[in-house]
């Protein structure tokens, strides 16, 4: 299912974003803080109402889809994401599933198993039953992301998935996202991961897009530089001849001649 932003529009955050996520590709929004990241993703699973512009989820206007019928096509893994209350990990991937059901209906067995493959998808299996606030925070990403897989959707969103997970953790769960077949939006901080699992990338600055295409294409030194304000050479892979970047370290006040 395609994404598509036209002329999105949030106060002075955001202005005229367009932007289009094929079906079935990655798409990353990268940008400094405060660039318009997430709250041009907000504006994709509902959090917020653009003031200008307008979201499509396959060619239909997501203001005119309900909340539920979009709940069925479209899942997020929030920045924001909270879980309050001590649920199981079990219960807490089981609410993905109440878009597909009736008022009357109760979790069935096709239910439970989706649910569970969800878990062991993202290494979370042995969690099942553990209460979520004793979960670290790697863990609980992991958790939200199982949560969002077993709604399964037609278009993921993701604002940092990779937050609080450790290196194996974070090749992980993008390796999975990626060979999903779904259309996935993700905000990600780390170039170089972008640059290993999104088809196409999207640079924000100033809540504008700055730079669009492939990463190999967009990821030069110049823009990072411009963009990030830091120095950065740019070295292919040794094995996947992904372009990768490296960053000279900032000086110290006293060496700035």
């Amino acid at each position: 299912m395609d994404v598509e932003l036209d002329g999105v529009t949030v106060g002075t955050i955001v202005s005229d974003l367009s932007l289009r996520a094929e079906a079935g590709t990655v798409v990353g929004l990268v940008g400094p803080n405060g660039s318009g990241k997430t709250t041009t993703l907000r504006c994709v699973y509902r959090a917020l109402r653009p003031s200008g512009g307008a979201v499509r989820l396959g060619g239909e206007p997501l203001a005119s889809m309900s909340t539920r019928d979009s709940a069925r096509v479209l899942a997020a893994v929030t920045q924001d994401s909270e879980l309050d209350f001590d649920f199981t990990v079990r219960e807490v991937v089981a609410m993905a599933r109440l878009p597909h059901q009736s008022a009357f209906d109760r979790e069935s067995l096709r239910d439970k198993e989706i649910c569970a493959e969800a878990l062991r998808r993202v290494d979370a299996g042995h969690l099942a039953e553990r209460g979520v606030l004793s979960l670290s925070g790697g863990e609980r990403q992991r958790v939200l992301i199982a949560r969002a897989l077993a709604q399964r959707p037609r278009v993921l969103v993701l604002d940092e998935p990779t937050n609080h997970l450790d290196i194996g953790h974070q090749h992980e769960v993008l390796s999975l996202v990626a060979s999903t077949g779904l259309t996935v939006l993700t905000v990600l901080h780390d170039l170089n991961l972008a640059a290993a699992y999104c088809d196409q990338v999207h640079v924000l600055s100033d809540g504008r897009i700055t730079a669009s295409g492939p990463p190999s294409e967009v990821f030069t030194p110049e823009l990072v530089g411009e963009v990030f304000g830091v120095r950065a050479h740019l070295v292919p892979h040794p094995v996947s001849g992904v372009p990768q970047l490296l960053y000279d370290r900032r000086p110290r006040q006293e060496e700035i001649p």
